[in-house]
């Protein structure tokens, strides 16, 4: 993203140019402030994941970018980003989707909770979306991705580095899927 700034924290980034709604615990709209500003402050904001699956059921895994700013390097089993300001956690899953994975389609919201794991508190809305069709990652973005079964997903869950929020949603997704 343009306009990033780098602290001390190699894993900690302020984006000047994005912005996002400040919001409060019950996720109603405060403000409009920027995601540097929110992150800096320890401001709720909104952040959209999706998880995803192929029609056989295996879920995606990708290693982030080792230039990208915020956890280089590290798998996520969820893709997503900012949820901008005047976009609803399904538009912004939808953006991030297509932006990262090349892929179309309106992911499908799950649940919501403050997630204190990350740069900040935010707001997590996670989504699911089936895949059926090619996968073709940002490489910007995406080092790296495979589709693993939920047995190996949870094997490397306890063998891999993963971003602080991916143990999180995975097993809250899990849960969620178990109701």
């Amino acid at each position: 993203m343009a306009g990033a700034l780098r602290s001390a924290d190699s894993a900690r980034v302020c984006f000047v140019d994005e912005w996002v709604e400040r919001v409060d615990c019950q996720d109603r709209v405060l403000g409009v402030v920027t995601r540097g500003q929110a992150v800096r402050e320890g401001w709720l904001h909104r952040i959209a994941s999706t998880v995803c699956r192929d029609e056989r059921g295996r879920f995606l895994v990708h290693r982030r970018s080792a230039q990208l700013s915020r956890f280089p390097g590290l798998h996520e089993v969820m893709v997503g980003g900012a949820v901008d300001a005047g976009e609803t956690y399904e538009q912004a899953a939808a953006r991030e989707l297509a932006e990262e994975l090349g892929i179309r389609g309106l992911p499908r919201l799950l649940f919501t909770f403050i997630n204190r794991s990350g740069l900040s508190p935010h707001w997590l809305g996670v989504h699911e979306n089936v895949i059926a069709d090619a996968v073709t990652p940002d490489p910007d973005e995406v080092a790296w991705y495979g589709w693993l079964t939920e047995p190996e997903l949870h094997s490397a869950l306890s063998e891999w580095r993963f971003t602080p929020d991916s143990h999180e949603v995975f097993s809250r997704y899990l849960a969620f899927r178990a109701r």
